[in-house]
């Protein structure tokens, strides 16, 4: 999404933790997916980003999940009583406090009330986070990307199992690529994210602007990571292609189609695709320890394009509330595509599976992001009719965990305790793994261009085989 600065020498936690990030566009895994086997280690003196998923990183093993995985147990939201609202209260404020978090929006809906809430600030002079402020959403991007997909499905203009070669040249091993896997994360293609040249070129200049193109040619230069469909994955190069399947079989850039056919279409009035580094006031400005030295900067106004559309839109708390919904029951789509867009196959994460472009963690569906400088969590509870999601402006993980997956663990455990969200924290006893990046992304979820669906897209994406590359979230 933006551009990297060349790294000074000095390795610092940052540049290792951007290294096991994988493009957090955030999204569900972050670990795994934006998610699933090592981090990749950094190069040598650089650092990576996460543009993944921040809830979801895929794992590079492909590890699978036991009988029922992800399915969640059948439960009920509690409630929303002034008493549990003051659990709340105090949760959200131990979890700001405990990981150094700037701000925070939570947004809980259920048919029986809602909790609507901002704590801390937006930005290092002091004004205070409100609940109506734009937000970067990282790999919860992935979800329109994948709605936009499926709805040219149910316009007859793509085929699932088409291979990808059909609408994009130049695919190494196209021919054998469907675009279900790439919805799905199982196309094996090595994430664009984990490449060390990429992370060195956005780290070293965050306001370059890639073209998709050229972020798919980071991830071509590696062979792939598995034979497609027979692992997991996350990565951002699937959504990278998507959104280039969008512009051939749709006839317009993805910005405006995702506008015209997934924005406009769920009532959408503040979600954006930005197309260069602008961003709708009002907003939160947002922090990142991923820099060359691994002090912590503002990352409000990096370029977003190399994060694209696996990681680039702006929402707010209350389209993601509605979009949530939207997602989870399939209002957009056919019965028979949504179906299929919901069954869900193992991550590596407990409790954690990932459909077509959404994942279910323990019976919450939806996604997660991270990219520098915000993290997103937006997930719908079926059983119960609940939404909840999280906006915070910052990136910096906490003991290895996103700290949006912190947020969401800990409201969750009061809403809805026999539904909790979890995204196990990176492994930290790899020298290459001191925090984890999802988007992702990531997987993002995230995007990590992300990595395994263990740790955050704020999630980070692993590396290829030989764990040499970093990555970035969205």
């Amino acid at each position: 999404m933006t551009t990297i600065r060349r790294p000074h020498p000095a390795a610092s936690r940052s540049t290792r933790r951007a290294a096991c990030a994988a493009l957090v566009l955030t999204g569900l895994l972050a670990t795994a997916a934006c998610s699933g086997g090592s981090p990749p280690n950094r190069p040598a003196g650089g650092a990576a980003l996460t543009a993944e998923p921040a809830a979801l990183s895929p794992s590079a093993s492909g590890s699978t999940a036991g009988p029922g995985a992800a399915s969640g147990s059948a439960g009920a939201v509690v409630p929303l009583t002034p008493d549990v609202a003051k659990q709340l209260d105090a949760a959200i404020k131990q979890v700001l406090n405990q990981t150094s978090t700037p701000g925070v929006i939570v947004g809980i809906t259920t048919p029986d009330g809602s909790y609507q809430r901002a704590f801390g600030q937006a930005d290092k002079s002091g004004t205070p986070m409100s609940p109506d402020l734009n937000m970067r959403i990282g790999s919860v991007t992935k979800t329109f990307t994948a709605t936009g997909v499926l709805r040219l499905v149910d316009q007859g203009k793509v085929g699932l199992d088409d291979p990808v070669s059909k609408y994009v040249d130049g695919v190494p091993g196209g021919d054998n690529i469907t675009i279900r896997q790439l919805a799905g994360m199982r196309s094996g293609l090595f994430p664009y994210t984990s490449d060390p040249d990429f992370v060195n070129a956005l780290i070293s200049d965050p306001n370059r602007v890639f073209t998709p193109d050229q972020l798919l040619a980071y991830g071509y230069k590696h062979p792939a990571n598995f034979p497609p469909g027979s692992k997991f994955q996350y990565s951002n190069s699937n959504y990278i292609l998507l959104g280039k399947v969008i512009e051939k079989a749709g006839g317009e850039p993805v910005d405006q189609f995702l506008k015209d056919q997934v924005f406009s279409q769920a009532g959408l009035n503040g979600t954006v695709f930005p197309t260069d580094a602008t961003f709708p006031d009002p907003h939160a400005r947002g922090y990142t320890d991923q820099t060359p030295n691994g002090q912590t900067t503002d990352a409000t106004d990096w370029n977003p394009s190399w994060a694209w559309s696996a990681g680039a839109v702006i929402s707010n708390l209350t389209d993601l509330q509605n979009w949530t919904k939207s997602l989870a029951t399939g209002s957009l789509l056919k019965q028979d595509t949504q179906s299929q867009r919901l069954k869900t196959q193992p991550t590596g994460d407990p409790g954690v599976g990932y459909g077509l472009g959404l994942f279910n963690n323990n019976g919450w569906i939806g996604h997660n992001g991270s990219l520098p400088g915000y993290e997103t969590v937006a997930v719908y509870l079926p059983q119960s009719q609940a939404t909840l999601v999280v906006l915070l402006n910052t990136d910096v993980p906490y003991r290895g965990s996103e700290p949006s997956s912190l947020f969401a663990k800990a409201i969750t455990q009061i809403v809805s305790p026999k539904n909790v969200y979890s995204i196990p924290p990176v492994n930290t006893a790899s020298p290459s793994a001191s925090s984890s990046g999802s988007a992702s992304p990531s997987p993002s979820l995230s995007p990590s261009g992300s990595g395994s669906a263990s740790s955050p897209a704020s999630p980070g994406a692993p590396g290829p085989a030989s764990g040499a590359p970093t990555t970035v979230n969205a």
